[in-house]
């Protein structure tokens, strides 16, 4: 009898899976670029005619002791997976297909060859120098333009920060790593729910610090703050240290990381924040000492003008009601004010100021995607960069993960950042 006969299901399972094309058949691994609890991220090039580069993200099966075992579709990919299919933007980066195979999910990602954070280092500690006005312009108009487009698909990030941040060869940037995002508009269920903790502490927003439990868009507003004063200073802004979940899996009280906002901002009070007596925090914020606003001060050296200073603040407003908008930023002054950005963020720069591309690495590549011989791994410079224009308005004590997709641009290398701590995830499943 034949095996149709006996089961007809096993039959169509063995047929339609004896059908599919693996990713080694579609895919050379030209190496390994990081890992973390979620699995690991290689750099590939595509067997197809273009022989495009890609960034593969590999979730691994859940392991019970030695025993390997599959319980299902993390909260985390499922999320990714589920946004990524359904958005196409310049500014975010694009999830080109999404392959089960041997129960591992691998995500498909165009590849970027830098981000933000390495920006940042390149510039701290081999060039020695800050960001140029025009560069810092052109990040942050990008960044804020691909911003725009999650929330007016009622997306919020709620993981923005420099690994997460990625730069083509060419000056695009694309925001990458929706795993923390979740959609706004009718959630299935509250936003709090399931991720007690969300925004890498350092660019956490004060009414996430202060336990709201409902919070809108302009979470992510707060975290482009602190983005861009860490590329115009090279070191964070709100530098705290991060109180860590008990034993019950409670928040506790931030209190280090609100000091380091109130000492440049000063310390809050109900008639520029009117809800702010409403926060589960307040009474543990009462009891803190009082800092003045020297957010002036702070720019003076680092924004250079006046309206640089002007839209670090609106984007610093403590009441979330009160913070600029991606689309009001876009219209900020101070993009308008010579230099102003252009579409590739690198034009005009000389060589040495552009970040070296990311090195990729052999070790814990698996068996099951080999790498190709030593000759056959050159490597992809990417496309020249393309022409600049004006006016784009048509259109690591680092925490954070070696499991974010940040780390698809490689980083500093390592997972670790220019002080060289492990970088980790502020969430909870």
């Amino acid at each position: 009898m034949s095996m149709f006969n006996q089961d007809p299901m096993r039959y169509y399972r063995t047929k339609r899976d004896n059908a599919k094309r693996r990713v080694g058949d579609k895919y050379t691994i030209l190496g390994f670029i990081s890992s973390g609890t979620y699995g690991r991220v290689y750099k590939a090039q595509s067997k197809e005619a273009d022989g495009r580069i890609h960034a593969i993200k590999k979730f691994k099966p859940d392991k019970e002791g030695e025993v390997v075992t599959y319980t299902g579709i993390s909260q985390s990919a499922i999320r990714e997976i589920a946004l990524n299919r359904e958005i196409s933007h310049e500014n975010v980066v694009a999830l080109k297909e999404v392959i089960l195979e041997d129960k591992s999910i691998y995500m498909i990602f165009e590849y970027a060859e830098h981000d933000f954070l390495q920006v940042i280092h390149h510039h701290s500690q081999t060039l020695r120098s800050p960001i140029s006005l025009s560069v810092l312009k052109s990040l942050t108009y990008q960044l804020l333009n691909g911003l725009l487009y999650l929330h007016e698909c009622h997306i919020i990030h709620r993981d923005l920060k420099p690994a997460n941040i990625l730069i083509t060869s060419g000056g695009i940037v694309k925001i990458g790593d929706l795993g923390l995002a979740r959609l706004t508009h009718e959630p299935l269920q509250p936003l709090f729910a399931g991720d007690k903790v969300v925004v890498t502490i350092w660019y956490r927003a004060p009414e996430l610090l202060l336990g709201a439990k409902h919070y809108n868009k302009s979470v992510d507003v707060w975290a482009v703050g602190c983005v861009v004063a860490e590329l115009a200073s090279l070191r964070p802004i709100f530098k705290g240290e991060e109180a860590k979940l008990d034993s019950k899996k409670n928040v506790p009280f931030q209190k280090d990381q609100l000091l380091k906002i109130f000492e440049v901002l000063g310390t809050p009070d109900e008639r520029e924040w009117p809800a702010l007596k409403d926060m589960p925090e307040y009474h543990n914020m009462k009891r803190l000492d009082t800092y003045q606003f020297r957010l002036f001060d702070w720019c003076a050296s680092r924004m250079k003008t006046h309206q640089g200073y002007e839209f670090l603040k609106a984007l610093f407003a403590y009441d979330p009601d009160a913070r600029l908008s991606a689309k009001n930023a876009l219209k900020h002054r101070w993009f308008q004010e010579e230099p102003k950005p252009t579409r590739n963020a690198f034009f005009g720069l000389p060589p040495h100021q552009i970040p070296p591309h990311r090195r990729i690495s052999h070790d814990e590549v698996p068996s099951m995607m080999p790498l190709p011989s030593a000759a056959a791994q050159g490597g992809n410079p990417g496309p020249p960069a393309p022409p600049g224009f004006q006016n784009l308005s048509q259109g690591a004590g680092r925490p954070g993960s070696t499991a974010s997709f940040g780390s698809l641009s490689g980083g500093t290398g390592g997972g670790r950042d220019t002080a060289g701590h492990v970088r980790k995830k502020s969430r909870l499943a």
